[in-house]
């Protein structure tokens, strides 16, 4: 038996949705989704982004917009207070539709890498730069979001809660890929265990904590030496190479997220072509179909933030039709 949150057969979404009306998109998600979540509308400007939203948890680091994005304040802003009530009233807002829901549910937030290599310090530079700073953002980073962890249980008490932290930048942040602030060089590349055991500091606070790469080369072992319990990544951009690691992840118990479904408007596939990367993925490793199920569950290949609400919609529906292709018929072409 598999200690994961979900049942067999489960979908759901990545994060981001449409438009500006939340309480459209958490029906959306609560109606549709085995997984509902809590969605992201980063269309409603500055603070809604995901670098903002996160940084509203940050304890005792204030953040603020400049020309060049968001930038450590000395004190609490007109930014900052926009990016926090944009997410209080979102929870006030999941409260009431969330009312009597008891199982799987799952809330995102910014890993410590991809603020860091976002985020400049007050003096100008990227906080990825400084090691002190990054180690400052991660402790202000595991710290509020503990603290937001507790305010979800409080608010959904019958949610079993899975944390997915997103980490676009880690690949970049472990190649020495982030431009510096002028853009001129380079930060220099983070080691992977420094990388891992920051990271794990944030998904300690986790009961079921999962990473979402949507970038290539996903850094599947870093991830797991994090403590990452499930890995969250687009399988267009999966590449040969990683299988193995793929395959070792699987045999440890790690849960994959498979995104499968485009997050922009296209026409969608049919329903056995959706669930047929996670099918051959499983086949070509050699694991049981049995498993497959199980361990899988399918999402877009990223968020929704660029679809068409009708599309997002769509996708999230075809998505956990897919699903039910894995637990009904694991074997089929």
């Amino acid at each position: 038996m598999s200690d994961n949150p979900w049942n067999e057969g489960s979908a759901t979404g990545v994060g981001s949705h449409p438009g500006e009306d939340v309480l459209v998109a958490l029906k959306t998600v609560f109606d549709e989704l085995p997984v509902p979540y809590l969605p992201e509308l980063p269309g409603r400007g500055v603070g809604a982004d995901v670098i903002g939203r996160t940084a509203s948890l940050l304890v005792e680091l204030p953040v603020e917009v400049q020309p060049s994005g968001w930038r450590f304040s000395d004190r609490p802003g007109r930014d900052f207070k926009r990016a926090r009530d944009h997410l209080l009233r979102d929870l006030d807002m999941l409260e009431e539709v969330s009312q009597g829901y008891s199982g799987p549910f799952k809330i995102q937030v910014c890993g410590p890498w991809t603020l860091a290599g976002s985020i400049e310090l007050r003096h100008g530079d990227k906080t990825l730069a400084d090691k002190g700073a990054v180690r400052d953002l991660v402790d202000s980073l595991a710290d509020g979001l503990a603290a937001h962890v507790a305010d979800v249980r409080k608010r959904v008490p019958g949610a079993e809660l899975i944390v997915q932290v997103d980490e676009p930048g880690l690949p970049g942040v472990l190649a020495g890929n982030v431009p510096t602030a002028s853009g001129f060089g380079r930060v220099a590349a983070v080691e992977a265990s420094n990388a891992a055991d920051r990271l794990g500091r944030v998904l300690s606070v986790a009961d079921f904590p999962i990473v979402h790469c949507c970038a290539p080369h996903v850094p599947f072992s870093v991830l797991r030496t994090a403590g990452a319990r499930g890995i969250s990544f687009d399988t267009a951009l999966m590449r040969r190479t990683d299988e193995d690691e793929i395959g070792a992840a699987i045999e440890a118990g790690t849960a994959l997220l498979l995104g499968v479904v485009p997050g922009v408007d296209t026409r969608l596939p049919a329903v056995d072509a959706v669930a047929k990367p996670a099918v051959e993925l499983w086949r070509r490793l050699g694991f049981r179909p049995e498993t497959l199920a199980r361990q899988v569950v399918l999402t877009p290949s990223c968020g929704l933030a660029g679809a068409s609400p009708a599309y997002a919609k769509a996708a999230l529906i075809r998505c956990r039709e897919a699903a039910r292709v894995l637990r009904e018929d694991p074997e089929a072409e």
